[in-house]
């Protein structure tokens, strides 16, 4: 089969130690990018077409295929792509006016007029038997006005010659574009500039590239702008998608291997008096296998002087916060101090009453610290963690402001590590060091948001990973039904009713705190008022959202886990860290207006107790999300699906930690396997060669400073 690789065979083991390493020099990929107009050029710059190296790597988003000349419908722009039968160019009267082009231009299907404008240089430069694609418009006159045009080897459009069977067509090329500079007028471009495919420099060792049966990166990028062969495009980016994600692994890894590399942590590697007294008389259920596994992976951690950095991502319910609280323990029973960071008031809040519990009657100091804590009591916190008697504290970002000293930090846990910032994720840690002669303390992030395997490689690569998948006996199925109409609106009411007379209650959630003409959606206050004086009238409701009081926050939540309210009317407020187990019911207003990830986090707050539970999600029937969240309760199957449904680009903006690569080429959904193995590889060629010092990894070392920094 043609293909546009211009060697795909495999390199001898001689060949391979002779292969010659190219060096960057300077080339026309570095020149500026110039064209003709202020909008095309403003249209570059948007899309960030810069040089001549970024327009190569500018490419097709898919191959369509071109319309016939008897398919145009005058007053539609089309592209088609047809021969050059005559061209020539005419005066015009106009005084200043360049000639016009003009030509007939035919494909199998017949044959047109077309006009080019201002360009009579295009006489010369397009003669007859010359292939050409245009993108213009057709008018009723049966003309074809020209817009934008490349020369092209793509076998013209419509039937063929009598007795001959017809080309086979790849499609035409299109290329994202934007106002200013059209699909056709990039691919004019790249052909303009196709020499430059020979600048292009190759960065992976031979030897790597061999064992991965990888085309040339000049190949690579030839064949995905101008493929021959069927699979052409597939394999150039496939090879293409295999660089960025060998190079991000490369970075997730030196940074890991750096930041160990750079530090001592304490070993806490002594007796477990308190950890196993608290296992075996306070904590009120035993451990899941997972959270046996979990806690066993921590120890050896935080047993070693190497700062652990690992990250804790479980499904809903699945008990993290209780290997979070035995890692913590494990520095107070060596003496040190630990620290719990949550992103909100409302979750710290949540933890630390939850530590309470879990602590039962174990001596061990424990505190609060939020924005909202009371001066005096702020006051009395500070001084007990600066001389050590305050032994573990749950708080928000307020653990990282200056004021706050530990004495011998030694644990730090950062809850939804992904909504803090890099500085804030950091300053935690960093502020102990110093405080234990220059030690850092481990640290333990947690997320309650499955994350895809793919997804988590390519983001989390720096990070140990632990899962935990299995749920603690006694949790109860949640069956979750989608309903858009009024006479389900009607029967949820009525469930709900149901399930409080029975002594449960339910959970009503909104996507805005207030009414908006902007947005159409159901708002918590407006329902709060219409749900306890309507469907509701003779329940306890109460409301809680993100815009009322800290304290006014508190004492909703308490009323509803107290059982004193029946109904609690809020916004995602309560997405993670509310433990009810009372609670079985929960409708989900606008559930088109939330994530798939949200919302399974919203269906984890019921189903905690010995009931069954219910979840009814109001939106649009034909939902893909909707119905997914219907169909499957496995938190990580619905992160693949998400992963399917909204891609990597979305995904990966839940972390946000600055050194993301930005995957241009590889798509995660169907990369996992590819990234496996850039994974493999990045950890291979930093065993041997850990700074990339090696004349064969000059060119890979080169692009990681800008990803690493």
């Amino acid at each position: 089969m043609p293909t546009a690789f211009a060697d795909t065979r495999e390199l001898t083991p001689s060949e391979l130690a002779s292969a010659p390493i190219r060096r960057p020099s300077p080339s026309q990929l570095q020149r500026p990018l110039r064209l003709q107009g202020a909008k095309a050029q403003q249209g570059a710059e948007a899309l960030g077409l810069r040089t001549v190296g970024d327009l190569l790597e500018h490419l097709p988003r898919d191959r369509r295929a071109a319309r016939t000349l008897t398919e145009l419908v005058a007053g539609e722009t089309a592209t088609i792509v047809v021969e050059v039968r005559r061209i020539a160019a005419r005066q015009v009267r106009r005084r200043g006016m360049r000639p016009l082009v003009e030509a007939t231009v035919a494909d199998g299907s017949g044959s047109i007029g077309v006009t080019f404008f201002n360009q009579p240089w295009l006489v010369d430069r397009y003669p007859a038997g010359t292939r050409l694609m245009l993108h213009g418009k057709a008018d009723a006159r049966g003309r074809f006005t020209v817009q934008a045009h490349a020369p092209t080897d793509q076998p013209v459009t419509g039937a063929a010659p009598a007795g001959a069977a017809p080309e086979a067509s790849a499609g035409v090329a299109h290329y994202p574009a934007t106002e200013g500079l059209s699909s056709t007028q990039i691919l004019a471009l790249v052909q303009e500039h196709a020499t430059g495919f020979d600048d292009v420099l190759e960065p992976l060792p031979a030897r790597l590239r061999l064992r991965e049966r990888l085309p040339d990166r000049p190949g690579a990028l030839r064949a995905a702008h101008f493929p021959i062969g069927e699979d052409d495009q597939e394999q150039a980016r496939r090879r293409l998608a295999f660089d960025e994600l060998l190079v991000g692994q490369l970075a997730l890894q030196q940074r890991r291997r750096d930041r160990r590399a750079g530090a001592h942590a304490p070993e806490l590697n002594g007796p477990r008096e308190l950890t196993a007294r608290w296992l075996a008389d306070q904590l009120p259920f035993p451990l899941t296998g997972d959270q046996h596994a979990a806690v066993e992976e921590i120890d050896a951690d935080i047993a070693r002087p190497e700062p652990m950095q690992r990250l804790l991502m479980g499904e809903v319910g699945s008990g993290k916060t209780v290997v979070a609280l035995h890692t913590m323990l494990r520095a107070v029973e060596h003496g040190f101090q630990a620290a719990l960071m949550a992103p909100t008031e409302t979750l710290a809040e949540q933890h630390f009453q939850t530590v309470q519990r879990l602590l039962g009657s174990e001596s061990v100091s424990a505190g609060l610290l939020t924005g909202s804590t009371p001066a005096r009591r702020r006051t009395d916190l500070l001084g007990k963690l600066s001389t050590g008697e305050l032994s573990l504290i749950v708080g928000t970002h307020a653990l990282i402001e200056e004021a706050v000293r530990f004495k011998r930090l030694a644990v730090v846990v950062i809850d939804e590590q992904h909504r803090f910032g890099v500085g804030q994720r950091a300053a935690l840690a960093a502020g102990a060091a110093g405080k234990l002669d220059g030690e850092r303390p481990h640290e333990l992030h947690m997320t309650a948001t499955p994350i895809p395997r793919t997804l988590a490689l390519s983001q989390y690569g720096d990070l140990d990973i632990t899962i935990l998948r299995e749920l603690p006996r006694g949790r109860r199925p949640i069956a979750t039904h989608l309903c858009s109409t009024e006479p389900e609106r009607e029967r949820a009411y009525e469930r709900i009713r149901e399930e409080v007379d029975g002594g449960r209650q339910a959970f009503v959630v909104c996507p805005l705190v207030e009414e908006s003409e902007a947005l159409q959606a159901r708002a918590a206050t407006s329902e709060y008022e219409r749900l306890r004086t309507g469907p509701f009238t003779g329940y306890e409701v109460v409301l809680m959202h993100g815009q009322m009081r800290p304290a006014e926050k508190q004492a909703a939540m308490e009323r509803f886990a107290a059982g004193e309210a029946q109904i609690l009317v809020a916004t995602t407020v309560i997405e993670v860290g509310i433990d009810v187990p009372n609670a079985t019911v929960m409708l989900v207003e606008d559930a088109d207006r939330y994530g798939i990830s949200q919302l399974h986090q919203l269906r984890g707050r019921i189903g905690r107790g010995e009931h069954d539970s219910l979840c009814l999600l109001f939106g649009r029937r034909e939902s893909q999300r909707l119905q997914a969240l219907a169909r499957e309760s496995d938190g990580f199957r619905l992160a693949e699906v998400d992963l399917a449904l909204r891609g990597h680009g979305e995904l990966a903006g839940t972390r946000q930690s600055g050194h993301e690569v930005e995957h241009r080429f590889a798509d995660l959904s169907r990369d996992r396997e590819l990234l496996e193995r850039a994974a493999l590889h990045s950890r291979e060629l930093l065993d041997a060669d850990p700074g990339l010092t090696a004349p064969e990894h000059a060119l890979i070392a080169q692009v990681l400073p800008r990803i690493h920094a």
